[in-house]
């Protein structure tokens, strides 16, 4: 019996070894945190996010997409952002081409009660210090949120319905700031 014990001891070791090794080896498996990685070229620290050109008939819509832009891309922490697109290294421009509200249910008194928002944007990043190299763009991200309208005991409340139309707004700009940035960071 005593003869066991070293061998076990051996065993143990060697499984231990085995562990430590498959650890290792699979410590640089190219596996990431989804939107923490970084296909850039190393010289981009200073991006640009000029404000994005509103082509829609809704007013303040380009400041609260570009807003959104330029948070989530310094929430990165690796970039300096700036509002406009001289002295930096990449620039990240964008054309907001649509916002359509379009109701998705309805009362028994044919209200709407519900309500699809879509957002398209076209947009683009260029390297300014690559000849103005298109790194990445998409022509038509299009993102869609719903909404509820509450309504009071008076009726349907415009002012509410407005305000979650706002809300459905910043949320749209905020997944597509989300999207687009971490798609020119992980080179999608």
């Amino acid at each position: 019996m005593r003869k066991r014990r070293p061998a076990l001891r051996r065993g143990a070791i060697t499984v231990g070894l085995v562990l430590v090794a498959a650890a290792v080896l699979t410590a640089g498996c190219g596996y990431a945190l989804a939107g923490r990685g970084n296909a850039l070229p190393a010289h981009i620290r200073i991006v640009g996010v000029p404000e994005f050109e509103n082509a829609t008939p809704y007013a303040d819509l380009e400041r609260i997409v570009t807003e959104s832009v330029r948070a989530e891309f310094q929430s990165r922490g690796r970039f300096r952002v700036q509002p406009e697109s001289a002295g930096v290294h990449a620039v990240m421009s964008g054309r907001i081409t649509r916002l359509d509200l379009q109701p998705a249910t309805l009362t028994g008194n044919l209200q709407a009660s519900r309500y699809i928002v879509s957002l398209v944007v076209s947009v683009e990043f260029r390297d300014q210090t690559n000849n103005n190299e298109v790194l990445w763009s998409n022509p038509a991200m299009t993102f869609r949120d719903e909404f509820e309208v509450p309504s009071s005991a008076s009726g349907l409340d415009p002012t509410a319905a407005f305000r979650q139309d706002l809300n459905a707004v910043e949320r749209l700009a905020r997944n597509f700031a989300r999207t687009a940035v971490t798609s020119i960071l992980e080179a999608f």
